[in-house]
């Protein structure tokens, strides 16, 4: 194998092996990836711009029982810290989202062992009888597993009655790395690989919207993450002609402050900058039949955020009026609307609020920023 003609097969779109893009990681220059990230974009993004959006990370409850070993959100079931929100809370929350300017909400939580398909069909029809004009951008592969095995019933009968109910669309959330080797040692309790590609599979089949994400640089191989990249790649393109399956994908690296890995197995976060920005290069090398590439600043901070733009990300995300998740092992980064923009002009681009759909969207008047509490 050589640098040069699998980078020139890469800007043909032709779609890399695992081990073509493995070789590139080890023997390409980021100059060069960069190169080929940024013309990459170029050919699917034919403007200045970069997309980003407000919503609100809400979470339905902190109760889990899957256990996962880089989680340090979760209580388990009857903690003195285990709650479940409330529909008088979601109704405050949602209304200081929309004084914030958002629309929308990032609504996910835990395997809570009670919580069938029947509460959270009933929180979304509540919440969107409330506020019809909130988009529901909720749950995860494994919540749906979960739920699914709760009630003895298939993925695809899950996601009806949860589209039917009010979802909007599906995180890509607890993909973490597919590899099941590496599910077992960080995160045993949740879906295998196979079965979060199936749950997708299963939604881009209703016409459901999904997005794809990888957590990396804990215990996976660089191997293992080409094959979660290509296992992306494989499900996007079975996807029916007239879905958009995964809208985006989304790379950050593993956050480990306090977390159940780095205490016990010595598992800590050695992901640099330009390794990071090398990998947003290679998402977009290795993923050409999906649109958007997010850089994720909450995780790598916005300096070497805004060097991912010119390296084959399109997307700066969501302001996060409330994030916890990730926030609970040790991401410290924020954002306002105005800094968001800011940030992106920095960059040399030009910030478009966006949806969830990537649909441009106009700021709202006289919006609120909502204050930072690092």
């Amino acid at each position: 194998m050589q640098v040069e003609s699998l980078l020139k097969r890469a800007l043909n779109k032709d779609f890399l092996s695992a081990e073509e893009g493995e070789f590139l990681f080890h023997n390409a220059s980021t100059a060069e990836l960069m190169f080929v990230g940024n013309e990459l974009k170029k050919q699917q993004k034919k403007h200045n711009k970069v997309t980003w959006i407000i919503d609100r990370n809400l979470n339905t409850t902190n109760v889990c029982i899957a256990n996962c070993k880089f989680c340090n959100f979760f209580r388990v079931p009857g903690h003195e810290e285990a709650y479940v929100t409330t529909m008088e809370e979601y109704k405050t929350k949602i209304e200081e989202t929309i004084k914030y300017g958002g629309n929308q909400l990032l609504l996910q939580g835990g395997h809570h062992p009670d919580l069938g398909l029947k509460h959270y069909c009933e929180t979304f029809i509540g919440i969107k009888e409330m506020f019809p004009d909130i988009k529901l951008h909720v749950l995860g592969p494994p919540e749906i597993a979960h739920i699914a095995k709760l009630e003895g019933i298939s993925h695809t009968e899950v996601l009806i009655a949860l589209k039917e109910a009010g979802m909007d669309s599906l995180p890509g959330a607890g993909a973490e790395i597919l590899n099941d080797r590496v599910r077992r040692l960080i995160s045993k309790g949740k879906c295998s690989g196979r079965e979060w590609l199936d749950v997708m599979r299963a939604a881009h089949k209703l016409n459901i919207t999904t997005s794809g994400t990888m957590m990396f640089g804990h215990i996976e191989t660089v191997a293992e993450r080409f094959e979660h990249l290509v296992d992306i790649r494989q499900v996007q393109s079975e996807k029916p002609a007239d879905a958009k399956g995964f809208l985006a994908f989304i790379p950050w690296p593993f956050m480990d402050d306090g977390t159940l890995l780095k205490r016990v197995k010595g598992v800590s976060n050695n992901v640099t900058d330009d390794e990071y920005i090398r990998m947003i290069a290679l998402s977009r090398i290795m993923l050409p039949n999906i649109i958007n590439i997010q850089a994720s600043w909450l995780t790598v901070g916005e300096k070497t955020a805004q060097t991912c733009l010119h390296a084959g990300a399109n997307d700066f995300g969501s302001i996060m009026i409330e994030e916890n998740v990730v926030s609970a092992a040790g991401a410290p980064h924020r954002f306002t609307a105005d800094g968001i923009q800011e940030s992106i002009k920095k960059a040399g681009f030009e910030p478009q609020l966006r949806t969830q759909e990537y649909e441009e969207r106009v700021i709202p008047e006289n919006i609120e920023q909502q204050v930072i509490n690092y």
